[in-house]
């Protein structure tokens, strides 16, 4: 069963290379923390910049620990097919419970394009498959019809929205049917996404604050929006935090303040601006997280 708190984990760096010891912690308190679900290798994790050594290294790192006790969702999508099913393969390999496969940036494939790219993923691994439909950063928007297609392989059992359109999770659901998971890609709007039949949040916020963002999800989906709106509320000013520059630069500054590891990123992104520094520094005050 999919659902709940899927935390989009960061990638701690160190001296230019991957903090396999701060990674393998910081997965190790998410799970003591409460998460469902852990996602190795997506965009707050720097995909981009990983090569295909350390990429495996990550996913394969990430199963090590989590051991059966959260769900490792890897990320394994690329712009080529060719590549996104290597890296699928992979994660089938190491063990995973499922791919998230982005959809292909910078090509701009046509709908027609999108669902030949996801069958043939697919088809390749065996292997439950999750699109990624993120148009903030892919360009493309992988539209209802073309998921509601999707949906009819066998192994491809849903979406990360990371729209910010609510209303994408009903008209979805009209056409794809519920058996098709709909996981929220927006830490600030993950209850009405869930109020609207959505199953579950893959988060940034909770890299840092995993306790809260799972309490949310368990109180949401037990029907308990009122108890869960009451822990949101204490959730929102660092779920701006998170956002007051690209991710993931904020999230991984905060981290460091807290002690999860070095705020190193790989450019071209570079560190929040003094101000930006000053503003998550007080938030994580304010939040008693440092």
């Amino acid at each position: 069963m999919f659902q709940g708190l899927y935390t989009a984990l960061i990638t701690p760096f160190k001296d230019g290379k991957v903090d396999e010891k701060a990674f393998q912690s910081l997965v190790e308190w998410q799970i003591k923390e409460g998460v469902h679900g852990l996602v190795p290798c997506g965009s707050t994790g720097e995909s981009p910049t990983l090569s295909y050594e350390e990429h495996k290294r990550v996913v394969s790192l990430c199963i090590e620990v989590a051991k059966g006790r959260a769900k490792v969702m890897a990320g394994s999508g690329a712009n080529s097919t060719e590549e996104a099913i290597m890296l699928t393969r992979h994660v089938k390999q190491a063990g995973a419970d499922a791919a998230l496969v982005v959809a292909p940036y910078y090509n701009k494939p046509t709908q027609e394009g999108l669902f030949q790219h996801y069958k043939a993923i697919a088809q390749a691994v065996d292997i439950p498959v999750f699109i990624y439909n993120i148009p903030g950063r892919s360009v493309i928007d992988v539209r209802d019809e073309t998921l509601a297609r999707l949906s009819e392989i066998r192994n491809i059992r849903g979406v990360k929205d990371a729209t910010g359109d609510l209303a994408r999770v009903s008209t979805l659901r009209a056409k794809a049917g519920k058996e098709f998971l709909q996981f929220s890609g927006e830490d600030m709007t993950a209850i009405a996404f869930n109020a609207q039949g959505g199953i579950g949040v893959i988060s940034v916020t909770s890299n840092i604050a995993p306790k809260l963002c799972a309490e949310v999800q368990n109180r949401s989906l037990a029907g308990d929006y009122a108890g869960a709106l009451a822990v949101h509320d204490k959730l929102v000013a660092l779920h701006q935090a998170m956002f007051c520059e690209t991710n993931p630069a904020p999230v991984k500054f905060a981290a460091s303040l807290m002690g999860k590891c070095q705020p190193d990123l790989r450019l071209p992104l570079v560190p929040p601006t003094e101000a930006s520094q000053a503003h998550i520094r007080r938030t994580l005050s304010q939040a008693g997280l440092i």
